[in-house]
């Protein structure tokens, strides 16, 4: 597929598209793409879910990755 068809099919489905998550984070990283310091942006829901995960380890709410392990066998009935 060239560069124009990829474009052209792009731009049919971005104007379909009625999921603003989706087009944000599409929008997110085409400005990346701009972007040459290496900095990525992150959407507000992305944010919100880093500063809470940042809080839960603060809070002690976390599991090894030995414990995670267990956990996941425990789901899996093994």
């Amino acid at each position: 597929m060239t560069v124009t068809e990829l474009r052209k099919k792009l731009i049919r489905k971005i104007n379909e598209s009625e999921n603003n998550e989706i087009l944000e984070e599409m929008y997110l990283m085409i400005a990346n793409e701009e972007i040459e310091t290496g900095i990525y942006l992150l959407s507000n829901d992305q944010k919100r879910a880093v500063e809470e995960s940042q809080a839960q380890f603060k809070n002690g709410q976390f599991l090894t990755g030995e414990a995670a392990d267990k956990k996941i066998d425990e789901w899996l009935g093994k």
